[in-house]
């Protein structure tokens, strides 16, 4: 979990309102914003990465929002953005859809042109970023929800609001590991979710149905990378499907299911040998971790993807952070003029 940041720890030279700008166009979409409070401005924002998906607390205060084309264009993650307002109100209009949502669910799209605006005080919100494509229902059902109220006071959705306040308020304790897996988890209850608003998912046709299978795969995979039996055998085994199915499945993605499962797993061991805290423990150990049970095997497969050994890989993370920790002590501590 990354460290809140709050237009607070801004120097006093800089805006904060400028600050909360910059941090929204820069690390979540471009978008224009404007506010009647600038000169007391107040903000704060918290990232959690689940893996599949990311979960962000905003807490600002009015503040007007607009997503045009051209912001669009500019730059789209191509998410859908489950917000669950937990103080204040606001109003949101999208895909000629308005509502304001207080204490419940709205779905926007980064895709489209958006308005937004707190009607009351300071707001909060809990935002789940969701990679459109990992959502297993058809785009143009779930078009259907956009800027709607949704209730988060019962049912599915209370699930899904309770699960993430406890994410939370739990998730750092948990191992990056932890995470992912209840990043798959969230996925699950929010698409869950979004189909009981749409209706029986279980009238959903068959292409929907084959993307919530990939889907429920993929999210498979990243539970079990660390096993050195998952195997394209085992997952169809456990699927209760053919391999040739499987495989099937998958003829359509930029990978072979078994080149999917070695990717990952090097991405894993990739993140895991760069980190500093994991410094102390064997090459070997990170690379069995992740389902990798030959050392001969892991070091060549990651010189092949990385163009570097896993050790070399390790060398230059811990260089990297150190300049990087040098820099910000300096920054810290030069006096401003």
């Amino acid at each position: 979990m990354e460290s809140p940041v709050a237009s607070d720890a801004v120097g006093a030279r800089e805006s904060r309102f400028d600050w909360f700008c910059e941090a929204v166009s820069t690390d979540v979409m471009p978008v224009a914003l404007s506010t009647r409070r600038a000169a007391d401005f107040r903000a704060s924002i918290t990232d959690l990465d689940l893996g599949v998906v990311r979960l962000s607390v905003v807490a600002c205060s009015p503040v007007l929002s607009r997503r045009t084309s051209s912001h669009v264009r500019r730059g789209d993650p191509e998410h859908l953005q489950l917000a669950l307002v937990t103080q204040g109100s606001v109003r949101i209009s999208q895909r000629r859809n308005e509502s304001v949502v207080a204490g419940g669910l709205v779905l926007t799209d980064t895709s489209r042109p958006s308005e937004g605006a707190c009607t009351g005080g300071q707001i909060e919100s809990v935002v789940m970023q969701i990679p459109r494509q990992a959502v297993a229902l058809r785009p143009d059902r779930v078009d259907r929800l956009l800027a709607q109220s949704l209730a988060a006071d019962a049912g599915s959705g209370a699930i899904l609001a309770d699960f993430l306040r406890t994410l939370l308020s739990r998730g750092p304790g948990c191992r990056p590991e932890e995470l992912r897996a209840m990043g798959s988890v969230a996925l699950d209850l929010a698409t869950a979710f979004l189909a009981r608003q749409l209706g029986d998912p279980g009238q959903a046709p068959g292409e929907a149905r084959a993307q919530e299978t990939l889907q429920r795969v993929h999210r498979f995979v990243e539970n079990n990378l660390g096993d050195p039996g998952l195997t394209p055998r085992m997952i169809a085994d456990r699927h209760n499907m053919s391999l040739r199915r499987l495989y099937v499945l998958f003829g359509d993605q930029p990978l072979t299911i078994a080149a999917h499962i070695r990717r990952s797993r090097l991405e894993r061991a990739h993140t895991d040998l760069a980190c500093g805290e994991l410094s102390g423990q064997p090459v070997q150990a990170i690379a069995a971790r992740w389902g990798f049970s030959s050392a001969t095997g892991f070091s060549r497969a990651f010189r092949e993807a990385y163009g570097i050994t896993p050790t070399e890989h390790r060398a230059l993370s811990q260089v990297t952070h150190g300049i990087q920790r040098t820099e910000t002590l300096h920054a810290t501590h030069t006096p401003a003029r």
